[in-house]
């Protein structure tokens, strides 16, 4: 089973762990910072490093209780002690991206009462669809003024891992059309934004909404009756 540092300390750059299994150009660790990818967060890379020797982590997954990082060459064997060192810059970015997201999310269920029926990110930029029958520019427009005043309202985000059974007292917890968390997790992992947004979340996230900067709406578009879709991108 390995443990998921990236759950308890988004900011975590680099730690030192453990090979436990080895699958070809996989290894599986005892501990990671390295996020295997999920709810719409694509995963880490970087790399590992034993002695003298450095590998590139082309590739994170979740596979069960492991998580297993792809490198680019053969693995260390099994009992091998190993450093693990993020791509900074690209995670620092998805985690703005990734709040960005939730804020988005936020305004629009606080104000508009709209599930999120899709989403996908990658590193400043994101899209979310959402429960609407119609949306127009002067909407969209607003839409941007709104979460952008978050962002300036510097809110804290807070994470918490709760029993199962005390997660699901929160009302409006799962903010998706369908809940997608399988019956059998114990344990749910949540992300607030402090007086904004409450949500079950299994990404990284910055902790202060003033950290995202500001977020432009570059596009929208229908994607059916009542789905459409909101584009964002984050300055540099």
């Amino acid at each position: 089973m390995t443990e998921a540092l990236y759950h308890t300390d988004a900011y975590l750059k680099e730690f030192a762990a453990v090979v436990t299994a080895v699958d070809g150009y996989k290894v599986a660790l005892d501990r990671t910072a390295f996020y295997p990818g999920g709810g719409g967060q694509p995963n880490d890379v970087g790399m590992l490093t034993a002695g003298d020797q450095t590998w590139q982590v082309v590739k994170v997954s979740k596979q069960g209780a492991e998580v297993w990082h792809e490198l680019d060459r053969a693995a260390p064997p099994i009992g091998t002690p190993v450093r693990g060192q993020l791509d900074w810059d690209r995670r620092y970015k998805l985690m703005r991206t990734h709040t960005a997201m939730h804020i988005l999310c936020g305004v629009i269920f606080r104000d508009y009462g709209a599930s999120v029926t899709g989403g996908n990110m990658e590193p400043l930029k994101g899209r979310m669809d959402f429960e609407f029958e119609t949306m127009r520019q002067e909407f969209v427009k607003q839409i941007e003024e709104k979460i952008n005043i978050e962002v300036a309202a510097a809110r804290p985000t807070q994470v918490k891992i709760l029993p199962r059974a005390e997660a699901f007292q929160i009302p409006d917890l799962i903010r998706t059309k369908i809940n997608l968390l399988p019956e059998d997790i114990a344990e749910i992992r949540t992300i607030e934004i402090i007086g904004l947004d409450l949500q079950a979340d299994g990404g990284t996230h910055v902790a202060n909404t003033s950290e995202v900067g500001h977020i432009r709406v570059v596009d929208y578009k229908s994607k059916g009756k009542i789905n459409k879709r909101i584009e964002v991108a984050l300055e540099q």
